[in-house]
């Protein structure tokens, strides 16, 4: 079967950074189509929205439509509006996949200037530089980072094993929410004569074409189509898993194609869909360990799993489908929700996210994690699994280790062999494009001067590198490898020239100077991570550029969330910031005080010395620090803390008492400089056992209400509630009447239902459905599962009549054909259709060749030749026509071009079709017109 088209059902993630809406039989930019113009431009106050943007709807109703080109790209990132580089919000996709709408919550109509389309790196409205300037390039530096001292062990050596590969294959699974069934296909490397249980690595890729060959490169339908091939996305990661295999783990690598298609109708971005799908290989794994008979060729090949050790790895999408794995594995989802209904048979001792993405905001505090991010990630490209570490602070115990490795030069999809041009077997691409010949980005372009781009076999070892690291630590638990992964500054030789940075929170660290605690600050300032004023905030990301730190969910005005912000242009003491938290903490145990420091990209040898101070007034001189920016350009998001330590042996030889500790005091050391404190914490060597706390669960539902004809109406976001204990959660619900969206923090319960209030404005015109979102963040002591939730007020109005009226209907050769289509009433919404000509009743009709040619094969993509008659082109020609809110009536034409020929009168005859609120065609009047020769 064909895919179905995208729908509504996208719009759950749309306001959470979520939907990468893309159409699910397309997975590339140019149109396989005539298609449409763009809607006409609706002016907010103040000038006219450029060609292709318009407003629609009223008051907390108010929408910023942009209407595509052309299908958009398949891909892992998320569609998003700019002003500039202001980041409006992210739209939700119509039934057609090519007109997105976002509400106008924070962005006011008359602040709509330099409007852009972006999906990652990659601009959607019109091709050049995203940002609507040639780009402002800063000076990169000259070479990577000084090269680290090397750690006494390396984990990407090879093992002592030979390896065995084979494929299974079972029957397809049926997910919630998806119309077909999902493939059970994967690979297994295994060790070869590996005796007893061994340890289990579950690979999932990420969102990518799912089929190719026949007219189109790549596709995202599913089941592929006859003369099409699906793509071989769970064999891209061969070389990770021999790796893997050759120590000792039986690896897997799940295909997600079914999934991948499928998505667009999940309100999660398919991150549950993708959980069902791991578990489910779980549950088969969990069968054959107990009945190795059972069990298929490939895996009676392959030593019996271990399945109280598991490693789940997931690249892009994947990374978050594994993310919920664990999450679901720990704290079950609602049943109806969930393709996995059995019960957990095994252990997920840890995860490695490959370039995530992090939707939902929603990692697993007790389930420890190594995540990847590439610096020239040109589809996640905000980076924004940096959430799987600090989103983890303070929810849980903290004992968990979770890493994140910044590996410079290193892009999206060359993790993935099947991805990667020269590699894969269906077509691929690097996802890091630069601009054009001429403008090369100086970090991430193949040719950059700075030689920081990686190759993809320099960018794939490296990976497996620290893949194999990951499970060496969590899996194993040799700890020797841990300072590869938590900021210790180490590196591994078989990850070969890549430049890779870590930091950490979690494992032996204990909470110092925290500044979303609000300490008071002096010398410096406390700023808001995510706050619209840029005075207030950070960064300003018009100027400054953008931070992985800094990721806001549903408001860009996001309280609880804090940094120390450093400014200086004199070193010495008179440019000391003190950092005092509103009670005395602790230090005691600790062998160190680590730091994780943000300075701009491309500085270098930023130094501090750093001091504490106790609640006596004793103080304590612990060192000097040095920080260097990473190599960026202001096309990546280099603004990423480095972590720094000093040793708190003075502590004691100055008598403080560690466990009073009443301050921190950084002195800056250069002329002048900026930096961020994003946390210090109290640390010492390790790694505890992560036992898993029994936390509260909350996932947010959705529900779909009539809008009624007049009035406000409230109704509630569906919560659900499970669990043991009790903890803090913050939400994030629309105001009433506004569309402003309310941040507060409470503390729920199993049993709870906090209140979640969304106002509904009934009306008498026609319009789309229109949902408004409300999301849900852990604070402590909770995970969220579903985080978004929507109320859905479902347009009950139908749509007028549409007339269809001759404006000159009986024109010479070389004239125009022209009617005007309208509607009887005004309405809330674009309505899109087109003319296509179907049989004449009588006499002779207008072919192929009486069409002026540049419009027919320029603008609609039909050959003139050989002649025909327009109805035996049918649907290739379509007259497309958009009908805006604030005037729904337009004029529609068709140019006759003259051919000098004597001929009878000739005849048109055309149909037209709208499409109704859900996306489907509805056919409307008919529109006839006649030529005679030219004069």
């Amino acid at each position: 079967m064909r895919v179905p088209r995208v729908t509504a059902a996208l719009a759950a993630l749309a306001a959470l950074c979520t939907v990468a809406a893309g159409a699910p039989g397309v997975a590339r930019a140019q149109p396989a189509e005539p298609v449409p113009p763009p809607p006409s431009s609706s002016a907010p106050p103040g000038g006219e929205l450029p060609e292709g943007w318009g407003l629609s709807g009223e008051g907390p109703g108010r929408q910023l439509v942009w209407r595509s080109a052309g299908p958009v790209p398949l891909t892992d990132a998320a569609v998003g509006f700019y002003s500039g580089d202001r980041l409006l919000g992210h739209p939700v996709a119509d039934a057609d996949g090519r007109t997105f709408r976002l509400a106008l919550r924070q962005a006011r109509p008359e602040r709509l200037e330099h409007l852009e389309v972006r999906a990652g790196g990659l601009r959607l409205d019109r091709p050049g530089p995203v940002g609507g300037q040639q780009p402002r390039r800063p000076v990169p530096s000259a070479k990577p980072g000084a090269v680290l001292p090397v750690n006494s062990v390396d984990p990407g050596t090879p093992g002592e094993y030979g390896t065995v590969t084979g494929e299974y294959e079972l029957p397809p699974v049926a997910l919630p929410g998806f119309d077909t069934p999902v493939e059970m296909r994967a690979v297994v490397v295994a060790p070869a004569g590996a005796e007893g249980r061994r340890p289990l690595a579950l690979f999932l890729h990420g969102r990518h074409g799912t089929c190719y060959g026949g007219e189109e490169a790549l596709t995202g339908e599913w089941p592929c189509p006859s003369g099409a091939k699906p793509v071989p996305s769970h064999r891209g990661y061969l070389k990770d898993q021999e790796l893997l295999a050759s120590q000792g783990y039986v690896t897997v690598s799940v295909s997600a194609n079914g999934v991948n298609s499928q998505d667009h109708l999940a309100k999660d971005g398919g991150a549950q869909a993708r959980s069902s799908l791991v578990r489910l290989h779980l549950a088969r794994w969990a069968d054959w360990s107990a009945d190795p008979a059972t069990a298929p060729a490939a895996v009676r090949s392959a030593p019996t799993a271990d399945l109280s050790k598991v490693l789940l790895v997931g690249h892009s999408r994947g990374g978050e489908g594994v993310n919920r794995a664990a999450m679901d594995s720990l704290y079950p989802p609602p049943a109806e929700e969930d393709g996995y209904r059995g019960e957990t048979r095994w252990t997920i001792r840890g995860t490695a996210h490959i370039a995530p993405t992090a939707f939902g905001q929603n990692p697993v505090p007790d389930v420890p994690s190594v995540t990847i991010l590439p610096g020239c990630d040109g589809d996640v490209s905000d980076l924004q699994g940096q959430v799987y570490a600090d989103a983890t602070r303070g929810v849980s115990r903290g004992a968990a280790l979770h890493s994140v490795v910044y590996m410079v030069g290193a892009n999206h999809n060359f993790f993935n062999s099947e991805w990667t041009p020269g590699e894969a077997e269906a077509p691929a691409d690097d996802d890091f494009q630069d601009w054009g010949e001429n403008d090369p980005d100086p970090v991430c372009s193949p040719d950059a001067a700075t030689g920081t781009r990686l190759t993809a076999a320099q960018q794939h070892t490296a990976g497996a590198t620290y893949l194999a690291a990951a499970a060496r630590l969590f899996v194993q638990g040799d700890d020797r490898v841990r300072p590869l992964l938590d900021g210790s500054g180490v590196r591994a030789p078989s990850a070969g020239p890549a430049q890779v940075l870590t930091h950490a929170v979690g494992a032996h660290r204990t909470p110092a100077f925290l500044p979303d605690d609000e300490p008071a600050v002096t010398g410096g300032r406390l700023c808001r991570q995510v706050h619209p004023d840029p005075a207030t905030a950070c960064l300003d990301p018009a100027e400054d550029g953008r931070s992985p730190h800094f990721l806001w969910m549903l408001t860009n005005d996001e309280p609880g969330r804090y940094a120390v912000a450093l400014e200086w242009s004199a070193p010495g003491s008179a440019a000391a910031v003190r950092v005092t938290p509103a009670e005395p903490v602790s230090v005691a145990g600790s062998e160190e005080l680590a730091l994780r420091l943000m300075v701009p990209p491309n500085t270098t040898g930023t130094r501090f010395d750093v001091a504490l101070t106790d609640t006596s007034g004793r103080r304590a001189e612990l060192g000097r620090v040095s920080v260097d920016g990473l190599p960026g350009s202001d096309r990546t998001v280099s603004h990423w803390a480095r972590e720094v330590r000093v040793p708190l042996a003075a502590v004691s030889e100055a008598g403080l008492d560690p466990e009073r500790i009443e301050s921190l005091e950084l002195v800056p050391r250069g002329d002048s400089g900026r930096a961020w404190l994003v946390d210090s914490w109290g640390w010492r060597p390790g790694t505890p056992e992560a036992e898993p706390a029994a936390l509260t669960r909350i996932d947010l539902g959705h529900l779909t209400v009539d809008e009624g004809d007049s009035g406000v109406r409230t109704h509630r976001v569906p919560v659900r509630i499970s669990g043991q204990g009790g903890g803090q959660v913050r939400l994030f619900v629309p105001e009433p009447g506004s569309g402003d969206i309310a941040v507060r923090t409470v503390t729920v319960r199993p049993g709870d239902s906090p209140e979640m209030p969304v106002g509904v404005e009934g009306n008498t015109r026609y319009g789309n459905d229109l949902s408004q979102y409300a999301a849900a963040k852990a604070v402590r002591g909770t995970v969220i599962g579903s985080a978004t939730g929507t109320v859905t007020a479902r347009n009950d109005d139908p749509l007028p009549e549409i007339t269809v009226t001759p404006v000159a209907d009986r024109v010479a050769e070389g004239q125009e054909l022209t009617w005007r289509v309208s509607l009887d009433e005004e309405i809330d919404t674009y309505v899109f259709g087109w003319f296509r000509p179907v049989p004449v009743d009588g006499g002779t009709e207008l072919s192929t060749a009486d069409l002026d040619r540049t419009w027919l094969e320029d603008y609609h993509d039909v050959p003139a030749l050989p002649e025909r008659p327009l109805s035996e082109v049918g649907d290739d020609l379509r007259v497309y026509l958009t009908l805006p809110p604030d005037e729904p009536s337009v004029e529609v034409s068709v140019p006759v071009a003259v051919d000098g020929a004597a001929e009878p009168e000739e005849s048109l005859r055309l149909r037209l079709v709208v499409e109704d609120g859900s996306g489907d065609p509805v056919e409307g009047p008919l529109a006839t017109g006649r030529v005679r020769d030219a004069p």
